[in-house]
């Protein structure tokens, strides 16, 4: 059984943002694609759920960056599950660059999704397929639930439009950090990166829904969160730090 999956990719034009470096959304894209390859070897891929009528769902994620790459560069993604968590299925992530030096590294927390109650499904439905990696070291622990900070807040609505949906009919997760950068703003953007972002995944976003963000901002801390009424669909911390 594959234990673990390594893949390379040249970063691209496509993969950065306005200053040359390594998109956070662009981050987490690249993760998804090599969690889904990965995935299809084992044989829990999305065709082999969709059959069965459930789908993965991220919940929790967490990415420490010590360093963004830059267009042209070669890096490698290296990543592996863990042992089941109740219903959640933990899979990691290293980052390295061209000479194998560890350039970052990101830990997430995936559960399945039936399709038709869009409710969680318990993991015995594919246990058995996973590895058993419980020798493996994992390079973060478990992603925790995010902090909201004190400070400023600034509040916007955002309804999801055609480039935010992805197969599943939902917002995918990718585009979260697309929004929150989005609300960080051109300038924190230019001058910080993000050394360390979580996300948590709370309730699913469809087409129709409009939701209210909140910023609140202390220091180099952060947190970004989406509303529909009282309901909290995402949450988004991290800390930023200035570009290198």
């Amino acid at each position: 059984m594959l234990k673990t999956y390594r893949e390379e990719m040249r970063i691209q034009t496509c993969h950065c943002d306005l200053t040359g470096q390594w998109r956070p959304s662009a981050i987490l894209e690249a993760m998804q694609e090599t969690a889904g390859v990965h995935s299809e070897l084992l044989g829990v891929g999305r065709n082999a759920l969709i059959q069965k009528g459930v789908v993965w769902v991220l919940t929790r994620l967490e990415v420490v960056m010590d360093r963004y790459p830059k267009i042209a560069e070669t890096i490698s993604i290296e990543t592996f599950p863990m042992p089941v968590r109740r219903w959640f299925f933990p899979r990691y992530f290293i980052f390295r660059d061209a000479s194998g030096a560890e350039i970052g590294r990101a830990g997430s927390l995936w559960v399945l999704l039936d399709i038709h109650t869009r409710k969680m499904t318990k993991p015995d439905l594919i246990q058995s397929l996973m590895p058993d990696n419980s020798d493996l070291l994992a390079p973060l622990g478990l992603p925790a639930a995010v902090s909201e900070v004190s400070g400023t807040l600034e509040t916007a609505l955002h309804l999801p439009v055609y480039t935010d949906l992805d197969v599943n009919g939902h917002v995918n997760n990718t585009k979260y950090m697309d929004w929150c950068c989005n609300a960080l703003g051109i300038d924190t953007m230019r001058e910080s990166c993000l050394s360390r972002f979580d996300v948590n995944y709370d309730v699913e976003i469809r087409p129709g829904q409009e939701i209210r963000t909140e910023l609140r901002r202390l220091g180099e801390e952060f947190s970004f969160s989406g509303f529909e009424g009282d309901t909290r669909h995402f949450d988004v911390g991290g800390t930023l730090a200035p570009r290198k």
